[in-house]
């Protein structure tokens, strides 16, 4: 059996919980081990599942209230050692500036295409299992 991938999935929107749900899929390329996503609507849920270990990635959504992906992206890489690659939801190409201030390795606008998304979470992917080899 192939070990699968754990995915933080952080938003308070159910909808743009399951957009993410529906581009990750079961795989989100081929190289890459299955992905098991894990959804939190609550900054103390995120910081309970880092805390404990195990994640691979996480994906912030970026317009979630009143905690926004942006500061709990800058807060995590800050509290959480080796903290897991980010990919931020942003809500227009615009707002790539504050991806980066935030400190995420990756950023796709809202709403979620899914094309772009699953060639995005595949990279952090793939570059944790680069930096664990």
């Amino acid at each position: 059996m192939q070990p699968t991938a754990t995915v933080l999935v952080y938003s308070d929107n159910a909808s743009t919980r399951e957009q993410v749900r529906l581009a990750a899929g079961r795989r989100p390329a081929p190289d890459v081990p299955p992905v098991e996503l894990l959804e939190c609507a609550t900054l103390p849920a995120v910081l309970s599942a880092l805390e404990q270990g195990g994640i691979d990635a996480c994906v912030l959504d970026g317009e979630t209230a009143p905690a926004g992906g942006m500061g709990v992206c800058r807060q995590i890489k800050d509290e959480i050692f080796d903290c897991p690659p980010v990919l931020l939801l942003i809500g227009r190409p615009q707002d790539a500036w504050l991806a980066t201030w935030s400190r995420a390795e990756a950023a796709v606008t809202h709403p979620v295409d899914p094309v772009e998304f699953a060639g995005a979470l595949a990279g952090l992917l793939r570059s944790r299992r680069a930096v664990e080899a």
